[in-house]
């Protein structure tokens, strides 16, 4: 448990330069608290206690403005900077060394049981307010995120673009995924 606890504190430092020390960072990081609660309220909802434990989700939602349903499935070093808003459904799954920054829902694609919320593999980084819902207006996105692979709401109402993490061994190439009507992308 405390090999995870600084697993999480060490991921936070290696994400966020405005980290100075331990102490700070268990007592100022809404997103370690959620993610911190969510541990608690998974391992509830995987042993049956499910009321107690969207009690628990709800409860981490007040206090933080984070909202991570305890079905959800979190990796390792899962690091939330500037959570405010962020929403993870019950069915998504979250690989290791994911970060997500404030805005970010993680919602459900359909409306049938079963998997309805995304998949996000080992690595990605999804910058701040995208919304993964098939409910959404906001432009249409795969239901699942590549690894190494982060995505980029563009300010200005372009579609989603995607481009590798950087990393010392890939390239920095930009691709686009394509919603439906293909706007033109100026290149500076």
């Amino acid at each position: 448990m405390f090999i995870r606890l600084r697993e999480d504190i060490n991921s936070v430092f290696a994400r966020d330069p405005a980290a100075r020390n331990s102490f700070e960072v268990l007592t100022n990081y809404p997103g370690l608290h959620a993610l911190l609660a969510h541990r608690i309220n998974h391992w509830l909802w995987r042993h049956n206690a499910k009321w107690l434990a969207r009690t628990g989700s709800t409860l981490m939602r007040w206090l933080t403005g984070i909202e991570i349903h305890p079905g959800a499935t979190i990796g390792r070093r899962f690091f939330i900077d500037h959570g405010m808003g962020v929403v993870i459904g019950e069915t998504a799954l979250i690989g290791d060394d994911v970060t997500l920054y404030h805005g970010v829902t993680l919602g459900g694609t359909t409306w049938n049981a079963g998997k309805r919320h995304p998949t996000l593999g080992d690595g990605v980084i999804v910058g701040a307010a995208p919304r993964f819902s098939a409910h959404s207006r906001s432009a249409p996105v795969p239901r699942s995120a590549p690894t190494q692979w982060s995505l980029v709401k563009y300010l200005l109402g372009l579609p989603w673009l995607a481009f590798p993490a950087r990393s010392s061994s890939a390239p920095n190439r930009m691709s686009m995924i394509r919603p439906r009507s293909t706007p033109k992308v100026v290149k500076p």
